[in-house]
């Protein structure tokens, strides 16, 4: 096993969810990646947040064709009383290119509960555009997990599939996510001493896990507390290795391979 910190030999990690394309890495965007590069990493998913952020995010994109791709969709956060208005926009842009996930899209009912109606009727209504366009989705579930695996259940039947983003959840949600055939987003929360999420994958088969970063957020220990960015995959693959008993290698090509599963080329 490497030590945390130090270059993964031939290893290939793909960070399934992260805002590479934001303003925290304009000053330094492809110093980053290549930094990621030199890990491993290998692919990059960039997940929307809405109609304010697209540009970026497509610019991104088409700056590193060969290595990153984007999602399509509307955060709750950016979810209001004009929900309609965001995701007839994503709408249109299905419409137009090819996305590798409907996402991120979902339930936060953390900071307000303002618009709870509308964040039911915008995640609905994307997950029924996932389902027209045979994309996975990439989940955000702040304070409402058993919310949210309510409305997945419904679909499941339809094929639905996808990621719970930035799994934080306890055991029991865990094992309910993997049996609906879902795959658990792990990031830097893994490494956090008391976040209890070490334990809650304790009976998770890694065939249900993927890595993420969520960057610039949630930075894992020993940066907590800094800018994320996608080099830091490194810390969570060692700490996954911690909990599963198995090499760090095992862990990135079990994880590699299931993200490849779910992510169709685009």
């Amino acid at each position: 096993m490497v030590a945390a910190g130090l270059p993964l030999p031939n290893m290939q990690l793909i960070d399934t969810h992260t805002h590479l394309y934001l303003k925290q890495f304009d000053h330094d965007r492809a110093a980053m990646l290549e930094r990621a590069r030199a890990v491993g990493v290998y692919r990059f998913y960039l997940p929307a947040i809405d109609s304010e952020t697209h540009e970026a995010m497509l610019k991104m994109e088409a700056d590193f064709p060969d290595e990153c791709a984007a999602m399509m969709g509307v955060h709750p956060c950016s979810v209001n009383g004009d929900w309609e208005k965001e995701v007839n926009l994503a709408a249109d842009w299905l419409k137009k290119r090819p996305f590798a996930a409907v996402g991120e899209i979902g339930f936060d009912f953390y900071w307000d509960k303002t618009f709870t109606a509308q964040q039911y009727e915008a995640f609905h209504a994307q997950i029924e555009l996932a389902l027209q366009y045979k994309l996975p989705i990439v989940i955000h579930t702040r304070n409402a997990m058993e919310e949210t695996l309510a409305v997945v259940r419904n679909y499941i039947s339809r094929g639905l599939r996808g990621i719970f983003h930035c799994f934080s959840g306890n055991a029991k949600q865990a094992m309910q996510i993997a049996d609906l055939g879902f795959l658990l987003g792990i990031g830097g929360v893994v490494t956090y001493k008391n976040a209890g999420l070490a334990q809650s994958l304790a009976n998770v088969p890694l065939s249900n896990l993927v890595l993420e970063t969520d960057a610039p957020y949630l930075t894992p220990v020993p940066f907590r507390g800094k800018r994320n960015e996608s080099s830091y995959l490194q810390y969570v693959v060692a700490k996954l290795a911690e909990v599963y008993g198995k090499s760090e290698e095992e862990i990135a090509t079990i994880t590699t391979s299931n993200a490849l599963s779910l992510f169709k080329p685009v």
